[in-house]
């Protein structure tokens, strides 16, 4: 790990906006660099940061700078392309504290005005934007004027609740303001990860901008994400979720878009992923970190496996490495995978609404 200030040119990789390109979405509390990492390694081909706070950064607010950590000039993997995703709703602090991202080295930047987490909504960011366009514009102008036309993209939802669509206007002033993209998330704030994401919008909007579209929600498997493309025309996807439970789901994404067919689910594959994982925690970041980190992934990743729950209490004390390793060993088994059926990482749609964060 760096400090962002060795963080140089590598950063100024523009993410690449096709089909066969899919994003790793801004996840607090999991899209962290060792995360980015693994799933950059299974076909990310671009990734955001967790968001970070526009006003926690000019107050120096504890563990705020935490998120910005990157890798450094040529490393040997390269945390790139990468977007900084922000969220705030005071266009004087985000003009404020633009100048010193791009100083660090970060060039893509992203607007959080789609999360509906309380904490957030309560100080009028994230998805409560939308009940201030005007704001959300002056905002969103501020951080365009320093990064500069096109460097910036914009994730939002359909609107605060039903009964108030402002997805389309927003979209196009936001367009003529400079965005780069849009990211569109096509659930009402107020919906949460309820019910059904409305696909049907994210083509109306791809026919509706000149600007690329990407989609967002209920991406939970590579074969959702392959309709969703074929489906609404958008550039390109961005895993959320579906990443959270299973990393690979990047590479077999772009395996089934190529009219292949992924391979099936795999004791050993999943268990060499979360060493991978747990190898690239361990080299940025202290061990009891690196561990506790594998304490919130690890039972996402195994969560169809017969036995998990008491996987799950064992992993909930694990600060050790040989006891994960043994817990692998025990658990991740052949016969855990046929027992199971094959539905551990399948590619097989999962139906809209039925997985929860």
């Amino acid at each position: 790990m760096t400090d962002t200030a060795s963080a140089a040119s590598h950063l100024a990789a523009a993410p690449p906006l096709r089909p066969d390109a899919p994003w790793l979405a801004p996840l607090a509390g999991y899209s962290d660099l060792p995360f980015r990492l693994l799933c950059r390694e299974h076909g990310a081909a671009a990734c955001c940061t967790e968001m970070v706070s526009a006003k926690g950064l000019l107050y120096h607010s504890p563990g705020t700078r935490d998120l910005l950590a990157t890798t450094q000039q040529d490393a040997p993997l390269e945390d790139a392309p990468l977007i900084l995703q922000l969220f705030g709703a005071d266009a004087e602090i985000m003009r404020q504290v633009m100048p010193g991202l791009m100083e660090q080295g970060f060039r893509w930047f992203d607007l959080n005005m789609g999360c509906s987490v309380p904490k957030v909504v309560k100080t009028g960011c994230g998805s409560a934007m939308s009940r201030d366009m005007d704001n959300a514009l002056a905002v969103a102008r501020a951080m365009v004027e320093v990064a500069g036309e096109g460097r910036v993209g914009f994730k939002m939802r359909l609107g605060w609740q039903a009964g108030e669509e402002t997805w389309r206007e927003m979209a196009l002033r936001l367009q003529d303001a400079g965005a780069g993209w849009i990211t569109l998330h096509p659930r009402f704030a107020r919906q949460g990860f309820a019910g059904e994401a409305r696909w049907s919008v994210l083509r109306e909007l791809a026919a509706a901008l000149s600007i690329p579209v990407v989609a967002s929600g209920d991406l939970f498997t590579a074969a959702d994400a392959v309709r969703c493309v074929r489906e609404t025309g958008v550039a390109t996807v961005m895993f959320a979720r579906g990443a959270m439970n299973n990393p690979a789901v990047f590479d077999e994404y772009r395996v089934l878009l190529a009219g292949g067919q992924p391979p099936p689910p795999d004791a050993d594959r999943l268990k060499a992923l979360i060493r991978r994982h747990l190898e690239l925690a361990l080299a940025h970041s202290g061990e009891r970190t690196a561990l506790l980190k594998m304490r919130t992934f690890v039972p996402r990743y195994v969560r169809h496996i017969p036995g998990v729950r008491a996987l799950r209490n064992r992993l909930a004390s694990c600060l050790d490495r040989d006891l994960l390793e043994e817990l692998l060993e025990t658990h991740l088994t052949p016969q855990a995978f046929a027992e199971d059926g094959g539905s551990v990482g399948t590619t097989a749609t999962v139906p809209h609404g039925d997985a929860r964060p």
